[in-house]
């Protein structure tokens, strides 16, 4: 109805089959750069794009079988209105290809973020990452020492023959008058990156440790929904444009799923709530002194 050519038994399939190859092809791709713990999302992508394009691949071919080609039909009483909306629905179908097609992205960035603290192994992967920097901090002072008693980098064991280079290369490139292999800078911000994850982490294991609580306020409930992660408001009534700005500028949204404003669940989300004078608990007290105080650990006494 579309060519002038016979169609190729089985062309259709073929073609539906090679995109899915290519998309298995990327997804093996990305789990060997990305944490274990992220291949299962993956091969989830890997299926929802493969369903989704044989929907999509199916659709395209029975919307071209609704009206033929004026090359083929001929002009004479060609269905005008027919075509138009033929090629709107093509358009459309061609849209949805390429949303489809966006899904490959996805594959290609899964496990390449930052480490969200809803994630299910956030402390895994944190500690991991942890790991890693304090690796990098250890090998750039021990390389730095190598240096600073050999005056060179010829030899140090700590180093393969590409990264010797490219070391080589960028203390000529430096300004400094005596340069280091890794500047002071590369290691006063890796050891702040170093802090920072600690901080992180310690916060994490505390809030899984302590939890948090909901309360009620007038008009509705604050719900501390550990399994989502998320403090969840939920109000009897639509709140006022007033208030719905302010929970927007507290870092709120609204979840229609869930049928609830929310943020993810941490500290930082209780103080953003006590900011909000209509969420004040009823009992009369502040939001963050309804939840359970970590236990202090003991101090280690001093010896001398």
């Amino acid at each position: 109805m579309n060519s002038f050519f016979d169609y190729q038994p089985g062309s259709a399939t073929k073609e539906y089959r090679h995109c899915v190859d290519e998309a298995v092809k990327i997804a093996e791709q990305q789990k060997e750069r990305a944490d274990p713990v992220y291949h299962e999302k993956i091969d989830r992508l890997v299926d929802h794009y493969a369903r989704k394009l044989a929907e999509n691949m199916n659709k395209g071919y029975e919307i071209d079988a609704r009206v033929p080609s004026v090359m083929i039909a001929g002009a004479s009483n060609f269905p005008t209105r027919k075509k138009e909306k033929q090629n709107n629905a093509r358009d459309k179908n061609m849209e949805e290809w390429r949303q489809i097609q966006g899904i490959l992205d996805q594959i290609r960035s899964t496990g390449m973020g930052g480490i969200r603290s809803d994630h299910p192994h956030a402390v895994e992967l944190l500690e991991q990452k942890l790991g890693r920097l304090e690796s990098t901090q250890k090998l750039m002072k021990d390389v730095n020492a190598f240096y600073r008693k050999n005056k060179t980098l010829d030899g140090c064991p700590l180093l393969d023959g590409e990264r010797l280079q490219r070391l080589k290369s960028s203390m000529e490139r430096s300004w400094h008058p005596e340069p280091k292999p890794f500047p002071s800078y590369q290691l006063t911000n890796n050891n702040a990156e170093i802090r920072r994850l600690k901080h992180r982490i310690e916060e994490l294991k505390q809030n899984a440790e302590v939890g948090f609580c909901g309360w009620e306020f007038d008009g509705g409930e604050a719900v501390a929904n550990q399994d989502a992660g998320r403090l969840q408001l939920l109000f009897e009534e639509k709140p006022s444009a007033e208030h719905r700005a302010q929970l927007k500028a507290n870092g709120f949204r609204w979840a229609p799923k869930e049928g609830a404003w929310q943020r993810l669940l941490n500290r930082q989300a209780v103080y953003a709530a006590e900011r909000m004078e209509f969420l004040r608990p009823l009992s009369g007290q502040t939001p963050s002194e309804l939840q359970p105080k970590a236990e202090k650990k003991p101090e280690r006494s001093m010896q001398r």
